[in-house]
């Protein structure tokens, strides 16, 4: 017996009709790359997308095509998320900080048919055009006066003129909601990066978990700054969580530097933003440097703080919640995963924790939220205990969880019960709460026993003469490897490798103390603000560790 129930297609376009009926007054605010801050409305954002699907029929697209975006984050390319996905056809957010080579592959790779991009990226796609053979026109996301003069792109097109002789009126297809919506590459670090192809049913399932309290708690009482880049991962599933639940957004648009960050937060009163920790790096560096011309009292009204990407340090978790008496909830997840995984939220049991016992808490990566399901296991794929101590191969399975890569790269990628292998290694707790002990290529093996980098990292990280530290193992002829510890100091302040390792005792275990320090004045990323260890374990394989039999 079936239930008595509508069967409604879970469709992209059913998130923007909600936010234009039920949210059409809150504003979408940008500060655009020409310059300017720019308003307007959910019930603005709907009817743009509708011209946007009217100038892209026109131009030929048809159900199933590939869109390709070089962009950043503003109200133009969010009016991309609904209007391309919301007529069928596939949104491809390309990732502009990659190589050429790279976005010249993954271009190709999507076939993709049109490429829209922001004006900062006119010298990169004159120099790409001619390479993309399957883009039949480009569109240059601004207005006629900001249009180049004597640009080298063939068919390029004005996106204000594209979109300002269509009608406002357009009826949203209906379609099975198992059809493709967008499309997003891995930005890893060895091989061609892969597609993740999302559908709108995953997107829409994935939109729950951004609003729920135990999520990423998106609702209409909230101003975001979304930091987190429209280009990559959805932007955590943001552009849709908003629409689902009313919030008002903040685009920053190319300035994502401390002062711009700061001036953000402050002028529109935003009380909620998401980041990767390397953005934050450069606020609270602004916040140092001006520490005494700024009002961080009346300026900031952060309330809760969305990290991810990679691990926030405990000292940064620590810091926001003492200088803003903001609560960081500490997300984990990945491109596979559409992204969400895990939200680093409190139980009721942790109510009126002191902030050190509180810290120990955040620090994880937190609970895995309704709709994924994880384990860890040995190598040899058997389950390990929920007891907070052992530590395994992060797997993970659900409705929004890639099954197997665009045009089939990687073959089978899921085991015979539809476990995808993140290639993390945690700890899971009774409570549920996984802690992130390292990449399971970076992790460190001395001696036969395991030891986390990242667990070395965020405690080098807390102490006040260091900006960024990483950790890498290196060869060792007696524990086949050690640890290493690369740092940047910030301006202005100094430390040795004796006050170093003397801060690190009884921080971590004494066997992992790092065997040598090293300071760099630079320290190499992933086009998603990621750690490149690749390079680092490149650039220091011959390193000669100064400790006995080494």
């Amino acid at each position: 017996m079936q239930g008595l129930i509508q069967d409604r297609q879970l469709l992209i376009s059913s998130l923007i009709e909600f936010a234009a009926l039920y949210h059409g007054d809150t504003e979408i605010v940008t500060r655009t790359v020409e310059g300017p801050i720019h308003r307007y409305t959910y019930r603005d954002l709907h009817d743009r997308s509708k011209q946007l699907a009217n100038a892209l029929t026109r131009l030929g697209v048809k159900h199933g095509d590939r869109i390709g975006t070089l962009a950043w984050n503003t109200y133009r390319h969010f009016e991309l998320y609904y209007g391309v996905s919301g007529m069928g056809a596939v949104l491809h957010t390309v990732n502009p900080r990659l190589f050429p080579e790279q976005i010249d592959y993954i271009v190709n790779h999507a076939e993709d048919q049109y490429l829209f991009f922001d004006l900062t990226f006119v010298p990169l796609v004159e120099k790409l055009a001619p390479q993309l053979k399957t883009v039949k026109g480009f569109v240059l996301m601004t207005d006629a006066a900001h249009m180049p003069k004597d640009s080298k792109i063939p068919n390029l097109l004005c996106y204000e003129d594209l979109i300002g002789k269509e009608s406002k009126e357009f009826t949203w297809p209906e379609f099975d909601e198992r059809t493709a919506s967008s499309l997003c590459y891995t930005s890893g670090t060895t091989g061609n990066p892969k597609g993740v192809l999302y559908s709108h049913r995953s997107t829409v399932l994935h939109s729950y978990a951004v609003c729920q309290r135990d999520g990423l708690n998106l609702g209409s009482a909230d101003t975001a700054l979304v930091i987190v880049p429209l280009f990559h991962a959805n932007a955590w599933g943001v552009p849709y969580g908003a629409c689902m639940s009313g919030a008002k957004l903040v685009f920053p648009g190319p300035a994502l530097d401390g002062k711009s960050v700061y001036e953000l937060l402050r002028d529109e009163n935003c009380n909620f933003s998401l980041g990767v920790p390397t953005v934050w790096l450069a606020f609270f560096q602004y916040i140092d440097q001006n520490a005494a011309s700024l009002d961080l009292k009346k300026d900031i009204k952060l309330e809760r703080c969305v990290i991810g990407g990679s691990a926030a340090p405990r000292a940064m978790i620590e810091r926001f919640a003492k200088q803003f008496d903001c609560f960081v909830i500490h997300a984990w997840g990945m491109t596979e995963m559409s992204p969400l995984g895990t939200t680093g939220n409190l139980l009721k049991k942790h109510a009126g924790l002191p902030l050190e016992k509180r810290l120990d808490v955040q620090a994880k990566q937190g609970r895995t939220v309704y709709g994924v399901e994880i384990k860890i296991t040995d190598d040899e794929g058997k389950e390990l205990p929920r007891d907070g101590k052992a530590f395994g191969n992060v797997k993970v399975r659900g409705p929004w969880i890639t099954s197997g890569y665009f045009k089939g790269e990687g073959g089978k990628i899921l085991d015979d019960e539809g476990w995808f292998t993140t290639g993390d290694v945690a700890t899971l707790d009774p409570d549920g709460y996984m802690q992130i002990t390292d990449r399971a290529k970076d992790v460190i093996k001395s001696g036969g026993e395991w030891i986390s980098s990242i667990d070395l990292e965020n405690a080098a990280v807390g102490h006040p003469a260091v900006q960024e530290a990483a950790v890498i193992g290196v060869p060792h002829a007696k524990w086949q490897e050690r640890p290493l510890l690369l740092v940047i100091k910030k301006a202005g302040q100094e430390t040795t490798k004796e006050e170093l390792l003397a801060f690190l005792e009884g921080k971590v275990a004494k066997w992992w103390l790092p065997d040598d320090i090293v300071f760099v004045d630079e320290l190499p990323h992933t086009a998603t603000g990621k750690l490149l260890k690749t390079k680092l374990r490149e650039q220091y394989k011959d390193y000669k560790l100064p400790t006995p039999g080494a």
